[in-house]
Parts: structure tokens; sequence; C-alpha cells
């Protein structure tokens, strides 16, 4: 998506632009989602949600969500059987493109830091033979 229209106030380069909104999509992932109710059995159902909801948004070219249940606290019993989403559980990757610039960036529960990070991992020339639409981000 090459946009005719600038769409930031600032002069930014189109990688900078993308480096911002990937901050943005994996921000809004973190903030929109923590919480949400998830088991074993819905953790696969909420990843494609998600990766379906941030791949409507623009420059989105991929979109991989894993949530792994197991990272989380204590299961209830019966009808509380399940988990809440925590950082720990989400690892995301996102693709954004515009014309012939790509940015790759990550969310990732680093236990060394016991934080959940965010990082660039890449930012350049767009790869040969990479799809302008796609969900899954490789």
């Amino acid at each position: 998506m090459t946009s005719t229209r600038p769409t930031h106030r600032a002069r930014l380069s189109p990688r900078e632009a993308l480096l911002f909104e990937a901050g943005i999509k994996l921000g809004g992932i973190f903030h929109q989602y923590l919480g949400t109710p998830v088991s074993p059995r819905t953790a696969g159902p909420l990843a494609r949600a998600i990766e379906e909801a941030v791949g409507l948004q623009p420059f989105v070219v991929g979109v991989r969500v894993d949530i792994r249940p197991a990272r989380g606290g204590p299961v209830g019993r019966g009808r509380f059987g399940y988990r809440y989403l925590v950082a720990e559980m989400l690892e995301v990757t996102v693709r954004l493109a515009d014309g012939p610039v790509e940015v790759e960036a990550r969310l990732e529960h680093r236990p060394e830091l016991r934080y959940p990070l965010m990082s660039v991992t890449r930012a350049g020339a767009r790869r040969a033979g990479t799809p302008g639409r796609g969900r899954r981000a490789r």
C-alpha cells in the first residue's frame, strides 16, 4: 500500500513511518488483549482473531500470533477452568510494507528480562517474493 498523501504530519521516511506503525500495532495487541480468557482449546482461535484484526490495518502484510497458555498462572476448576491472557503467553510478529520498504517487529516475553519486549527485527528493502497482503508472517 503506497500512500499518495503523507500519513504523518512530520516529514518521515517510509521506513520511519513503518517503524512507528509497527510499534502501534504491537502496543495495540499488548494493551487490547491482555486479560482475555484463554484455554488450550481457545488459544488458536484467539490468535487467529488477533491476526485477522491487525491484518485489517494499513501497511500490514503479515501477522503471526502464537499464544502459549501453559506459560500462564494456575487454572481454575470447573467452569472457571481457564487462564487469562498474560504477556508471557504472547509471541507476535508483524510485517509492514509501503512500496519497496518493509519492516518486521516482534513482541515476545524475555525471561531473562522478566519483560515483554517489543523490538524491530528487520527494516529495509522489501524482500523479493514478499506477498502484497497476507496474515501469516514467516
